[in-house]
């Protein structure tokens, strides 16, 4: 399952922008793998208070998230499916400018994490090698 895990500035989370992240997530990766990868979308909102991020030494001021994408590693070479890496960063940050705003664009950070096969599972067993 494509699993995304955003970490952002606890103050922008205000009951409204959560659905709006999260649907505009979920559509980022519809754009490039199509719709049949709706359903299997997992967003998770990590909210950490501005005193608690810090870049350079000090306490980071501007709201832009880290978001880091979780896919099986074949997904990012799938056939039809090309340069999906740029692709996905790119949508991603598409995504979340449109909810935040295009002044957090040159900010935010876009993490695809590869999960090679046998490296992950679902209900207490492990996802099969590719042709096993």
């Amino acid at each position: 399952m494509p699993h995304f895990q955003v970490r952002i500035h606890e103050e922008e989370l205000d009951g409204k922008a959560e659905p709006r992240l999260i649907l505009a997530l979920t559509d980022a990766l519809v754009r490039v793998y199509g719709e049949r990868a709706r359903s299997m979308a997992v967003v998770e909102l990590f909210g950490i208070p501005r005193h608690r991020w810090g870049v350079g030494g000090a306490p980071a001021a501007v709201n832009a998230p880290v978001v880091s994408l979780n896919v099986r590693e074949v997904a990012l070479n799938l056939p039809g499916v090309d340069n999906a890496p740029a692709r996905l960063i790119t949508s991603i940050t598409d995504a979340v400018a449109e909810v935040f705003g295009e002044s957090v664009r040159e900010h935010v950070v876009v993490q695809i994490v590869g999960v090679p096969a046998g490296r992950s599972g679902v209900v207490g067993e492990v996802d099969p090698l590719p042709g096993g």
